[in-house]
């Protein structure tokens, strides 16, 4: 059952990445990625398996990897909006009412910082509430549950980030290295 609907009323949780920024619902993942502005569908190849995904604009490989959950690929889809951005929707293959949340968009790789993973588990649990409770708006409510469980691949990642931006004093770009985001 989708509700990307109530994503639009409630608002998104991104997680920002070099290339753009993904999000999810309780039944999708949404990517957003940023291409040169008049890019077209034959300079962009979108590859989605059940657990891998490639994006490539203009030959070039923006990223490539094992999801961190499984998709439904038949059912995942991408388009180009604007001639200046791809959005690549991934169905995810775990029931709506399933507990599980994608801590990154790859395996170690693209995690959310733990205050935005918080964010997210915050709107994932209120969108199950609007699935339970059709009747009922919860786009503007608040929770104010402690999520206490932040996954660890989330804190592992953010750590492993946090040194290597230590490390990197000469003031280099951090992005140009992929493996820690």
């Amino acid at each position: 059952m989708s509700l990307s609907h109530f994503d639009e009323r409630s608002g998104a949780v991104p997680c920002k990445t070099p290339w753009g920024s993904w999000w999810q619902t309780v039944g999708e993942v949404f990517v957003h990625v940023q291409v040169p502005k008049g890019t077209r569908g034959k300079n962009v190849s979108v590859e989605i398996k059940p657990r891998h995904i490639t994006c490539t604009v203009h030959g070039k490989t923006l990223f490539s990897g094992n999801l961190h959950r499984t998709v439904v690929a038949d059912e995942s889809t991408w388009t180009i909006e604007e001639q200046e951005r791809i959005l690549i929707l991934l169905v995810k293959s775990e029931p709506a009412h399933s507990e599980k949340v994608w801590g990154s968009l790859l395996e170690g790789q693209y995690a959310p910082d733990p205050y935005v993973m918080h964010e997210m588990m915050k709107k994932l649990d209120l969108e199950k509430f609007q699935i339970e409770n059709p009747g009922f708006d919860f786009s503007g409510a608040k929770l104010d549950k402690a999520y206490d469980k932040i996954p660890e691949s989330v804190l592992e990642n953010y750590e492993k980030r946090q040194q290597h931006e230590q490390a990197n004093t000469d003031g280099s770009d951090v992005t140009r290295n992929k493996e820690w985001l």
